[in-house]
């Protein structure tokens, strides 16, 4: 499901105080990367991820291998970070509402 752009909005605002939970490093996206992004998607829906210096992808590189991945959609692209939202499959998290058009 694509997210529209109040939905995006919506949930910009919302990532906007939120740490990064995610550290993408040297070795790149990789397999524990790609798990611990899964489990983190899980509890959080919303997380925000970091790319650090001696990455060789960029913020938006990292952002869409992570995404296609999880299944998850990008919210937003900003310096070194990015925000992912995937609605989460569990039934013990509290769901984000989005608006609807």
């Amino acid at each position: 499901m694509a997210l529209t752009k109040k939905q995006t909005k919506q949930l910009r605002a919302m990532a906007n105080q939120l740490n990064p939970l995610l550290w993408i490093g040297k070795n790149d996206v990789t397999d524990a990367a790609i798990k611990q992004a899964d489990e983190t998607i899980d509890k959080h829906e919303l997380i925000k991820c970091a790319v650090q210096d001696g990455s060789g992808l960029t913020a938006r590189e990292a952002a869409d291998q992570l995404a296609q991945r999880l299944g998850a959609d990008v919210v937003q692209v900003i310096g070194n970070r990015f925000v992912l939202y995937r609605e989460s499959r569990r039934d013990d998290v509290k769901k984000i509402v989005l608006v609807r058009e």
